[in-house]
């Protein structure tokens, strides 16, 4: 067997038939050598080669390039697999600038912040019968450690251990090579929280309940674990303790380590599977890899890797550029997680974080709306509209077991952010022609969402929602936080279920409440201050007032980041600002001021604030989400050249393919969704639009490979020096707008840039050039 011993950093690509010829005629030694020659001159021709699983793990809770860890697993898999350098239950699993490796973990975990459920843990060990968290770690270096999306493989010095990962969706493949010595060991851990752990039948079967909240009463996620070699011996350990004469065993904390012959040193296979639903059905779930080699699993992960990546086509002679334009389109095809499971019988059905029980169909998790609704879901609308529909399924089965449409979803509802972004993935995806579910259900789930608020979970549904429909905003004084966030956000979501409903034929007299309280953005703005503002339950605005004060009103940000926030009216705020000129204006503030805040909301800088003062763009937050879709607002007020420069700056300047990829959180596939929209060179400003506000594309050439047919962006000329738009042709055609039709991209055509190094001050600059506004 010739083991892959790549630097993650090399990019990898085997010439499969020739070499694997190969490597049956000569040594080992002979064939690794010629593997590391084509390492250095084969060219990368699938996608996957491309990713980079360990961008955006150089993070601390101080300050995040991604707070990512290298999730090993398939594209919206149920588990995650990804190696732990951090203490159990810790939220910063895997860190880039750590030396030891605690164990290979199942995880769920969607961010460090809302933290992990259901998670469990290998680490084969060789120096004795040793459990313990901190005694079991073992040194390891990035040069002995390989990270695909499908594939994962590290050499723990302290052990003499190689250990190599392949999933599946539910379940997964090891290899393990150990070193020559008499016996080594397994230690399989539960957690703390509460677990189980048994040899039931020669196998490891144990289940933990594990969580940080969003589950029902008598949440268990089991496990099965079996392998190829005997098991010499069996110990079983209840919080740290070795527990004598049983078999079984459940405590706060179980591990159970298992012992195998190694002697002239063996390679132990394993197979590992789990279910939210019962022990038979993670039995079930390990078929996914019984019956196949580590070699057949790890080639599957790749084919499916390649099939979804592979959607996007894009060519550039920058490697870099497409290094972190993969790894972004990978971290967007993680979530939501798909938590449904097959029967025996082939039937699909999941766990209902919500009741506890085993319901029918498809459920979809680990998303927060308020990050995603902006490009993440777009994104899956027009590049893979059937996962769209099974997530579609998903909401309104989580409407069916919990009477709510989720807002942060781990694996249930849970208090985070703000917003009633729920209204604009259901809206998106049906306005973009995604079928296939019960859309009467989910009229009946938004309209209930923006009149209620969840008993227990205030994020989900509206909190506030009495005040707001009665004044037409949230006040800042009624205990309610971030009220101005809130407000801005409703009045995004009344427009998109407006929209929605319109497309749904309902009624003018149902409509007309939802056409009115989409303008209510209007009721913040504060004609002294230019911005918006909290306002009192009395009419009058907060004051003081200082644009440059994070949180407060405001989620995560200030005034100067939030007052952009009416993606579907900005020709509605043109004109509160006074008209394109003073619109222009405030816009380029934003860059012009240096990168000062106010904390005192916080009592110290959050490490939002810190991303955005390092970064060198002025008060311009990239780094968290209510400003990205900023860069693009220069399309509706007659200086798209604006935008085209700003948009290839952060793509430039904020992203890279190494292990401080992102100038703040990724957010479960946004701020990377973002940034293969852009490389592309268009933006969902305004989801249930319809349209794509255009922006710089970064690559000479690129093919979306659609159900409809291709769709072709060209760029001659391309480069770094080059990022506006001279000219513009569709289809053949001069186009002069600042926007694409969805409609246009899924029918299949060519989109042609003129690129220039000068910006073109003529080009789109007409009031018809601009994209959708309510307000015309």
């Amino acid at each position: 067997m010739i083991r892959k011993d790549t630097n993650i950093f090399a990019i990898f690509v085997q010439s499969t038939t020739a070499i694997m010829k190969l490597s049956k005629l000569i040594p080992a030694a002979a064939a690794a050598l010629v593997l590391a020659a084509c390492a250095k001159t084969a060219p990368v021709t699938e996608p996957v080669d491309y990713v980079n699983p360990l961008c955006g793990t150089l993070s601390t809770f101080a300050l995040s390039t991604g707070n990512t860890y290298p999730a090993i697993a398939l594209p919206w898999g149920m588990n995650f697999w990804t190696p732990q350098t951090g203490p159990d239950g810790d939220g910063w699993t895997y860190r880039y600038d750590a030396t030891h490796i605690r164990g290979i973990k199942q995880t769920h975990q969607p961010s460090p912040w809302i933290n992990d459920y259901g998670a469990f843990s290998i680490m084969p060990v060789t120096t004795g019968p040793v459990w313990d968290q901190d005694v079991r770690a073992s040194w390891f270096s990035h040069k002995a450690e390989v990270a695909k999306p499908y594939y994962y493989s590290v050499y723990l010095a302290d052990h003499d251990v190689t250990v190599e990962l392949a999933p599946s969706s539910r379940a997964a493949a090891f290899r393990i090579s150990y070193p020559d010595t008499e016996r080594s060991y397994l230690v399989v851990d539960a957690f703390p929280g509460g677990s189980f752990v048994s040899i039931e039948d020669g196998r490891v079967v144990g289940w933990n309940s594990h969580n940080h909240g969003g589950v029902a009463p008598g949440f268990r996620n089991w496990f099965v674990i079996e392998a190829d070699a005997p098991i010499a011996e069996c110990f079983l350990i209840a919080d740290n303790a070795e527990v004598q004469g049983v078999s079984s065993l459940e405590a706060g904390h179980a591990q159970i380590m298992l012992g195998f012959d190694t002697a002239e040193g063996k390679v132990v296979n394993l197979k590992a599977a789990s279910s939210f639903i019962s022990k038979e059905q993670a039995l079930e779930n390990l078929k996914e890899v019984q019956g196949r080699s580590f070699d057949e699993v790890e080639a599957a992960g790749r084919k499916a890797w390649n099939d979804v990546l592979g959607r996007i086509e894009v060519k550039d002679g920058n490697l870099d550029h497409l290094r972190t334009f993969y790894s972004c389109l990978y971290r967007a095809l993680l979530f939501p997680r798909d938590l449904s499971e097959i029967t025996a019988g082939g039937e699909r059905v999941h766990y209902s974080p919500h009741t506890g029980e085993i319901c029918p169909g498809y459920f979809f998790t680990d998303t927060g709306f308020w990050d995603t609704f902006r490009s993440l879901f777009p994104l899956m609308n027009l590049v893979y509209p059937e996962q769209s529909a099974k997530v579609q399924e998903g909401l309104v089965n989580d409407y069916l077991e919990s009477g709510f449409l989720p807002e942060w979803a781990s694996p249930g509802h849970r208090g985070c952010m703000v917003g009633n972004n729920s209204a604009s993935v259901v809206a998106d995806a049906y306005l973009k022609g995604i079928r296939g579910y019960d859309i009467d259900k989910l009229w009946e789930a938004v309209t209930h969402g923006a009149h209620a608020v969840h008993p227990e979970v205030s994020s989900t549904g509206r909190l506030g929602w009495e005040e707001y429909d009665a004044l037409g905003y949230v006040p800042c004084d009624i205990g309610i936080r971030e009220s101005a966030a809130r407000t801005l956000e409703y009045a995004y979501d009344d427009w998109c279920i407006w929209t929605l409903g319109k497309a749904l034929g309902r009624s003018e007299e149902e409509l007309a409440p939802y056409e009115k309280a989409a303008r209510n953005y209007a009721n913040l703005f504060d004609p002294e201050e230019g911005l918006m503002n909290g306002r009192k339950a009395s009419g009058s605005f907060a004051k003081p007032f200082s644009p440059l004060k994070w949180g407060g009103d405001f989620t995560e940000g200030n005034s100067l980041h939030y007052s952009w926030s009416v993606f579907h009216d900005v020709k509605g705020l043109i004109g509160l600002m006074g008209g394109e000129e003073g619109f222009n204006a405030t816009l380029d503030r934003v860059f012009q001021l240096p990168p000062k805040y106010d904390d005192s909301y916080y009592g110290f800088p959050i490490h939002e604030i810190i991303e955005m003062t390092v970064m060198g763009m002025g008060n311009y937050a990239h780094g968290n989400q209510p400003i990205q879709h900023m860069l693009y607002l220069y399309d509706w007020s007659g200086q798209p050249w604006k935008t085209q420069a700003r948009v290839r700056e952060v793509m430039e300047k904020f992203y890279t393919p190494w292990a401080d990829a992102y100038c703040g959180d990724e957010d479960n596939g946004q701020t990377s969704a973002w940034y293969v929209f852009s490389a592309l060179g268009f933006y969902p400003v305004c989801p249930g639009s319809g349209e794509y506000a255009l922006g710089s594309p970064l690559f000479s050439e690129a093919v979306l490979h659609l159900p409809g047919g291709d769709f072709k962006i060209d760029a001659p000329g391309n480069g770094p020096d080059a990022p506006y738009v001279r000219k513009l042709s569709l289809n053949g055609r001069n186009y002069s707008h600042n926007y694409l039709k969805h409609s246009d991209i899924i029918a299949g055509g060519k989109l042609r840039f003129s690129m220039s190094e000068t910006p073109c001050e003529s080009r789109g600059t007409a009031a018809s050039d601009s994209p959708y506004s309510m307000t015309k």
